[in-house]
């Protein structure tokens, strides 16, 4: 957490706001968030102070309309009005995040809900994926061009959560240790054939295929990760044990003896986890497979209407009860479950450190808008991992009734 905030901004005061209505809407705010250790800075200079503890944040209000809009929907117009820059933040903006959802989570668990939470759940619904749907939420973010991802990501370009089996370990190493993992996880066999369902920009069909000498169909609806996915295979002499399919996971077809997905089930919808479990079922062999590497939560709730909106529209992590719907009638029993948020955290904490290193970079790119909309989602999924909100689990299935089973975890770390 950012140390306690000695000064207050330039130009602030402790007298009254010249509107007192709005000073009690502040007062309010911090009330129902659980009077975090923020300060309230208004557009007047007047400050409004959390009860019982001292302020480690400074949220700073520049126009009058920014309270109105955050007390009306706080969950939905913070991210609007930082990006704006109508809200700016003194201190660590992770650390912020972070110490509201505890508060928040605190109260909940003390009180229950607010009735501005119970509200604002009503009118949110889990979103919709359907193929067309599926294609729009996948260009709006993974299409944004392959020379962005690159400043940020590692080098095999891995969008998903790292493995740190030790500490200390950079990027490049964790990603490679994730994808070392999760092949011990499906203790695969040179020769086999995997099929992996949203693959990215092909890192880990790319190691699996060098590395393990496995063949590899990886399907995606994401040109530009496909475009690199195909080039990347040509350089490294790979295309004769990867194939690259521009399609739904709807649609996949063949026989395999594996099945992997790392970071897609946050894009099928959970209405869609029985179908996902169908294909599963029709693709493996008699001895089939597979690992699910998801996103998920302890409650089955949407995610925020902000990153609903401007990062992942049609995105929903599951609740670890509600990823069994993949099994439960597509013949298959649950191997092993592990939860990594922790390890999410920390390759956030790596992401966040090299986007700001480029952080020029990208704003030639796009503008300033984009670079707050970014530096807001990095250090928002930060802070969710943080608090627990979000979790990563690591699921491994296979056919039910299978004999040929790993008789403890020792495989994993040896």
């Amino acid at each position: 957490m950012a140390a306690p905030l000695e000064k207050q901004p330039a130009g602030s005061t402790n007298t009254l706001s010249t509107v007192p209505l709005e000073r009690r809407l502040a007062r309010w705010m911090l009330q129902q968030l659980g009077e975090p250790p923020v300060r309230f800075v208004l557009w007047d200079g007047s400050v409004v102070l959390p009860q019982g503890s001292k302020a480690c944040f400074d949220v700073v209000f520049q126009r009058r309309p920014a309270l109105w809009r955050l007390v009306a929907n706080p969950l939905l117009h913070f991210g609007e009005d930082y990006v704006r820059g109508d809200i700016t933040v003194v201190g660590d903006l992770a650390a912020l995040i972070e110490t509201i959802y505890r508060g928040l989570e605190l109260r909940r668990i003390r009180e229950g809900r607010p009735a501005w939470q119970r509200l604002l759940l009503r009118v949110r619904s889990a979103p919709s994926n359907d193929p067309r749907r599926s294609r729009h939420n996948v260009h709006h973010h993974y299409d944004l061009g392959n020379d962005f991802y690159r400043l940020w990501l590692d080098e095999e370009m891995v969008y998903t959560c790292a493995y740190y089996p030790r500490p200390g370990m950079d990027l490049e190493a964790a990603q490679r240790a994730k994808m070392d993992h999760v092949a011990a996880k499906l203790r695969l066999q040179p020769g086999e054939r995997v099929v992996e369902a949203g693959c990215g920009w092909g890192g880990l069909s790319r190691h699996l295929a060098r590395h393990y000498g496995v063949h590899v169909t990886a399907y995606n609806i994401s040109k530009e990760q496909l475009a690199y996915c195909r080039e990347r295979a040509r350089e490294e002499g790979l295309e004769d044990r990867i194939e690259y399919v521009e399609a739904d996971w709807r649609e996949i077809h063949g026989q395999f003896d594996v099945f992997v997905s790392v970071g897609m089930l946050e894009h099928v919808g959970r209405e869609n986890y029985a179908a996902l479990g169908e294909v599963m079922n029709r693709v493996l062999g008699p001895d089939g497979r597979g690992l699910i590497h998801s996103i998920g939560q302890d409650r089955g709730e949407p995610l925020g209407p902000w990153i609903q909106k401007y990062i992942f529209p049609g995105a929903y992590p599951p609740t670890l009860a509600e990823m069994m719907d993949l099994f439960r009638d597509s013949g298959f029993s649950v191997e092993d479950v592990e939860n990594l948020r922790l390890h999410y955290a920390r390759t956030l904490e790596h992401w966040i450190e090299r986007f700001e290193a480029h952080a020029d970079e990208v704003r030639a790119m796009f503008d300033e808008t984009f670079v707050r909309t970014w530096r807001f989602y990095l250090n928002g999924s930060l802070a969710n991992f943080r608090a627990g909100s979000l979790q990563l689990f690591q699921v491994v299935f296979h056919r039910r009734g299978q004999m040929e089973l790993p008789w403890s975890r020792a495989h994993l770390y040896e």
